[in-house]
């Protein structure tokens, strides 16, 4: 009996340190990939790039970089297989999943539209704090369609965050890129903050894919049901490319880039890249944690992307985003004080009662 508990706790010792690797990777995925996705994104309009629908199209493009760890972990299965009787699936996928992931792939499609409208309208580090409303509807609808649960803590990081991005509704004078109007800027503000509430819902819509779903979650499944959601946005936005006649301007349009026809190429790549990093890191997250945690490090992540922009491209800073920053970093610090309070509690009642430690977090 006492060797079997022995078992049981190394076992789950070595579960719950992969599910920390698994939410650090993720962090740092999510951190590539919502600093430098606005950022590269920007970059192309800034040098005379006009296609709203083919930066769209680039935020879920490079879903293909997704095959590389689904064949790993193929792979990974084919070996445990080889001492039973059983076949490795390629996809291990049910219909259900198939079909959820495919809806929340159309409307990843449209948010992605809605926020490379914005990205063509608005500086960067305007955006980057009125993406931080996002969490708002975040923790609405998580509550809502997930019942989460929320701290005293976690409320604090809402408002603050939440509050941090209304504050740029105060100020929109000399912040317009030159030579843009007052009603274009006022388009981008609430194309923003659309795309904003928008993916505030996607995320805990997966959420509850994964609760309601019937089949073991796992993280390959996860980059399984990445890799849909992506396609189905990716062919969301070539339709509207196809309309728009996106892809016979492509090569008329690298010509006039202003940093180079080659380096027009690269930008578009490296985009499709960090975005698909961003993605798989928001997922990861929810898969670790939850979609509130997913939500509230990107909100978090938002002020550093501004001073990038300030930096980079040499943005306006007043004293309004001054104060919005300052209120996005009194949030991230107040949420990760209370989750690390949280974490020291649940270890102190793990050791008080061991038998009731569960794993959350299933072996890829």
């Amino acid at each position: 009996m006492l060797m079997d508990m022995e078992e049981d706790h190394h076992q789950n010792s070595t579960k719950t340190k992969h599910s920390t690797a698994l939410l650090i990777l993720s962090c740092l995925l999510l951190t590539l990939g919502n600093c430098g996705g606005p950022l590269i994104m920007r970059l192309y309009f800034i040098h005379g790039g006009k296609r709203v629908w083919l930066s769209s199209w680039l935020e879920t493009g490079g879903w293909p970089v997704i095959l590389v760890p689904l064949a790993a972990a193929y792979y990974r299965r084919r070996r445990r297989h080889t001492t039973t009787s059983t076949t490795a699936k390629l996809f291990q996928m049910n219909l259900f999943l198939f079909v959820g992931s495919a809806v929340i792939g159309l409307l990843t499609g449209l948010d992605d539209y809605i926020y490379a409208d914005g990205v063509a309208r608005l500086p960067v580090s305007t955006l980057s704090l009125i993406i931080a409303s996002h969490l708002a509807f975040t923790a609405g609808f998580a509550f809502l369609l997930v019942r989460q649960r929320f701290t005293s803590y976690s409320v604090n990081a809402v408002v603050l965050l939440t509050i941090g991005g209304a504050v740029l509704a105060l100020h929109t004078s000399g912040d317009r890129p030159k030579g843009e109007s007052e009603k274009d800027y006022v388009v981008g503000f609430l194309m923003t903050l659309s795309a904003a509430a928008l993916y505030g819902f996607v995320l805990p819509l997966v959420e509850l894919m994964y609760k309601k779903s019937k089949q073991r979650i796992t993280y390959s499944l996860v980059l399984e049901i990445q890799m849909v959601m992506c396609f189905f946005a990716t062919v969301f936005c070539t339709i509207g490319m196809l309309i728009n006649n996106d892809f016979k301007a492509i090569p008329r349009e690298a010509k006039r880039f202003g940093l180079g026809e080659t380096k027009y190429y690269v930008v578009l790549v490296c985009s499709a890249i960090v975005w698909q990093a961003f993605f798989l890191g928001a997922i990861g997250i929810i898969f670790c944690a939850s979609s509130l945690q997913s939500g509230i490090v990107i909100a978090a992540l938002l002020p550093v992307t501004e001073v990038l922009a300030v930096l980079f491209y040499h943005e306006s800073f007043p004293a309004e985003k001054g104060v919005s920053l300052a209120l996005s970093l009194w949030g991230f610090i107040s949420y990760f004080y209370g989750e690390i309070k949280h974490s020291k509690k649940k270890k102190k009642d793990k050791k008080l009662n061991p038998e009731t430690e569960t794993s959350q977090i299933p072996n890829p």
